[in-house]
């Protein structure tokens, strides 16, 4: 190739290189507030959506499950499945900015009787004719307005929001297998309270027959104390039907078919610091898979800009075929058999109804709407942290409130029945206060269940989790 060639190259790579239409990414401006809403700023450390999920979550036995969900949850697979597919789509997005390249051989071979055709060789009475030939054929469609790296850009920007929509998965279901955990934990607490209430008043409906059958109760005694057995008693099959229940859901979070659940601590065991440390509002914007995930569709929808700008401009298209083709293949080799032909084309759209320009608008308006999502996922990221902040502090009150009744509630039975077997007293008085007791014990149990998932929420919300 002479010195021109070389240059004409040179140049048409420095064009491709150098033009590029289309906006340029911008963050949008985004004013996050000084602090949360909720936040008490007593706390100093790490903030805790930057932690590890196993240094939140210290149960031995829930550990374990989340280790096994991230391994095996189909949900887990699929992310990991659709970011394969999208670097796939990357890789064809970015092969066309590059030439293309066929190559092709041919060859022919006719033997004939010898004497048919005159002057051809001769070999053991038979007359041959061959020929042969191979070539190439380069073709490139030249990116001078950068249609194609703007379309690599998009597919690279949807390739990093398929990776965040991944950790947004991650995240999600370290979320809720503790969430799972501690329901499950939960509902095997009111049922060892309620077979400890049904214990207790087993006791007292034979105390209370005790003292019919003395005269020193009524029937209607029996009766009451016998309303409360089996009230507390019907409540079994439908507490081991809500466990059997939550352990069948928390097994298709780990990808296994139903079965049951190892347990750990229980539900009061949970460790709840009294203040925890959140971060800035402004580092949520960085730490929040979702709101990273938002962003990059941003970048995707900017790039889908300039694939439709780019449109308006001329295509440029090279191609060519090389090869060598002879007649005998003993000169295929030879110079004089080298052929060559190449052509470039333009093409200029002129009218198409509106297409183009409508694609653009179609572009531009995708934009606008995914800057209003993006700003609406950071505003909902922040209310979900001072939700969960107001729930965090506030549930600590609700359980410690939920103590005191119950420790009332378990002292005023005791004096009831005192009262009710000194004869001082109707039983009614007895069913009264054994009810609260066992409502105010669900109760707290409930409590200590909010109080828990407040910080399981709390972690997720500030970012936590993958």
């Amino acid at each position: 190739m002479n010195r021109a060639g070389i240059v004409s190259i040179v140049t048409l790579l420095a064009l491709e290189a150098g033009c590029t239409v289309g906006p340029n990414y911008r963050r949008p401006v985004v004013s996050a507030p000084a602090s949360y809403r909720g936040a008490t700023g007593a706390a100093e450390g790490q903030p805790l959506g930057a932690r590890k999920w196993d240094t939140v979550f210290t149960d031995p036995v829930l550990q374990a499950l989340i280790a096994e969900a991230l391994k095996n949850n189909f949900d887990v697979k699929i992310a990991a499945d659709r970011v394969l597919e999208q670097e796939a789509q990357v890789g064809i997005a970015r092969a066309a900015q590059y030439p293309s390249l066929s190559a092709g051989a041919s060859m022919d071979a006719l033997g004939l009787p010898a004497g048919l055709l005159r002057g051809s060789g001769s070999g053991s009475g038979h007359s041959y004719i061959s020929s042969g030939g191979f070539s190439i054929a380069p073709s490139w469609n030249l990116d001078f307005w950068g249609y194609y790296r703007r379309q690599t850009e998009s597919a690279r920007a949807q390739l990093q929001a398929y990776k965040w929509a991944q950790q947004v998965t991650f995240s999600t279901l370290v979320e809720n297998v503790a969430t799972s955990y501690y329901q499950l934990r939960t509902l095997d607490a009111q049922l060892e309270i309620t077979f400890k209430t049904l214990e207790d008043r087993k006791q007292s409906l034979d105390l209370t027959k005790t003292l019919e059958q003395g005269g020193g109760g009524t029937l209607s005694d029996v009766r009451q104390a016998e309303e409360l057995l089996f009230t507390v008693q019907a409540e079994i099959p439908d507490l081991r039907r809500q466990i059997q229940q939550q352990e069948n859901g928390l097994s298709v979070l780990l990808g296994h078919a139903p079965e049951n659940i190892s347990r750990g601590g229980s539900i009061a065991d949970v460790s709840h610091p009294v203040e925890v440390p959140v971060g800035l509002p402004s580092e949520l914007l960085e730490r929040r898979p979702d709101i990273l995930r938002a962003e990059e569709l941003l970048v995707q929808g900017n790039a889908n800009i300039g694939v439709a700008r780019a449109q308006f401009f001329p295509t440029i298209s090279l191609s060519g075929t090389g090869g060598i083709s002879s007649d005998a293949l003993k000169g295929l080799v030879e110079s004089k058999n080298l052929y060559y032909y190449a052509v470039g084309s333009l093409t200029q759209p002129i009218f198409d109804g509106g297409k183009l320009r409508s694609n653009l608008k179609l572009a531009e308006a995708e934009r606008k709407e995914l800057t209003d999502t993006y700003q609406q996922t950071i505003i909902g990221a922040l209310r979900d942290v001072s939700n969960a902040l107001v729930a965090y502090r506030l549930t600590r009150d609700y359980r410690e409130q939920e103590q005191k009744l119950v420790v009332s509630a378990t002292d005023a039975v005791r004096l009831a029945r005192l009262l009710f077997f000194a004869g001082n007293t109707s039983y009614l008085e007895v069913l009264t206060n054994d009810t609260n007791l066992y409502s105010a014990q669900l109760t707290l149990l409930t409590a200590e269940q909010q109080e828990a998932l407040s910080l399981v929420q709390l972690y997720n919300a500030l970012g936590g989790g993958w």
